[in-house]
């Protein structure tokens, strides 16, 4: 049993007969048509040696005959070949309608790539419900988000191997120069070489069950014998997060039951607190007023969008700059549990230095000089 492959090509118009073309079904087509390899040729416009090794070729592929190859006689097709050309027939008059709409969806997603008013912009980013709201807006108006969500740590290191044209990561409001956040980001984000844009200004806190049965109130509450807690995998902005908060309340991880857990994203956090799989987790509101979970919010941090100086005069930044400027999407951000647009400063390129103020380059100097 041989299995089928299916392509497609890109041409200027349609053909008027078979609804997926086969080169091999062709060759054969003509062949039977024309009675000879030369006649096949003629018809199908290429050279007697390209149909002849192409039908060699196909033989020993398929393990068949394909042509009774008798010298003097016409060329005529074996039993085997007469049987895929009525085979190919039969399958593409009874798929006809599936293949026409399959056709037609492909039209119209390639349609995209000829339309000049259209922009595709590649994001790798944190996970964010705004990101996904965003996401359905811009596609509206013509500008498409190819977003891949991961940590934000891959994600701004994406970027640096040009990977993306823009990242997403997340850090709390004005991060100290000796932050788990500095740490983390300060080797991946270079002022003159990136930039940054506003985005959203978003709460992060413990998602737990509906009504907090337990009373969590604070990371200290953690500690407590027998409360369950569900992590985030290492180099996502929020385990990043979490181990900044645990430095700042003098907590080890090693006090918490479930800190070596890891779950990919907020959604998925929330799922196995409303599965009962744990008591709580760092996530955002969003996420859990969507399983109906309870919600206990510990910090206000800024999300980020970052990609090279050199990329914001392209169409599709300047598009995106553009759509989180409009009142439309302060609008949807408004709608978002936990969400703002106007704290973050949305669509507003801005400074690295100083909403990431982790450079000091006057004491740099100064050393440098009494070194």
């Amino acid at each position: 049993m041989h299995e089928v492959e299916l392509s497609y090509l890109l041409t200027p118009r349609r053909g008027k007969d078979a609804l997926i073309r086969n080169p091999l079904m062709d060759m054969l087509h003509a062949v039977r048509e024309q009675g000879s390899i030369a006649g096949a040729s003629r018809t199908l416009n290429l050279s007697y040696r390209h149909v002849w090794g192409a039908l060699k070729d196909w033989e020993k592929t398929l393990e068949r005959p394909l042509i009774v190859w008798d010298k003097g006689q016409h060329a005529r097709l074996t039993e085997f070949g007469e049987k895929l050309l009525w085979a190919e027939r039969q399958a593409q008059a009874r798929l006809a309608p599936q293949i026409e709409a399959l056709r037609g969806d492909i039209e119209r997603a390639f349609a995209t790539a000829f339309d000049d008013s259209t922009h595709v912009l590649t994001l790798y980013a944190s996970h964010d419900a705004a990101l996904t709201a965003l996401r359905e807006q811009a596609r509206a108006h013509g500008l498409h988000l190819d977003i891949r969500f991961m940590g934000s740590v891959d994600a701004i290191a994406a970027l640096n191997a040009g990977r993306c044209m823009m990242a997403g990561f997340h850090t709390l409001d004005q991060p100290a120069s000796k932050s788990v956040a500095a740490l983390a980001y300060r080797h991946l984000l270079k002022p003159g070489l990136h930039k940054l844009i506003g985005f959203t200004h978003r709460t992060q806190g413990l998602i737990v069950a509906r009504n907090n049965p337990l009373g969590i109130a604070s990371l200290a509450d953690l500690k407590r014998p027998g409360v369950r807690y569900v992590n985030r995998a290492q180099g996502t902005g929020t385990r990043v997060l979490l181990d900044e908060l645990l430095a700042r309340a003098g907590l080890r991880p090693s006090e918490i039951q479930g800190y070596p857990s890891q779950e990919p994203s907020h959604a998925a956090v929330a799922q196995a607190v409303a599965s009962d799989a744990a008591d709580a987790g760092l996530g955002i509101e969003a996420a859990a007023r969507a399983k109906g979970l309870g919600f206990v919010p510990l910090v206000q941090e800024r999300y980020h969008l970052v990609c090279r100086k050199s990329e914001l005069p392209a169409p599709q930044v300047q598009a995106l700059l553009k759509e989180l400027q409009g009142g439309e999407w302060q609008a949807a951000l408004g709608k978002l549990p936990g969400y703002s647009g106007e704290l973050a400063q949305s669509g507003k390129v801005l400074s690295l230095r100083a909403a990431l103020p982790w450079w000091n380059y006057r004491t740099t100097k100064v050393n440098k000089t009494r070194l």
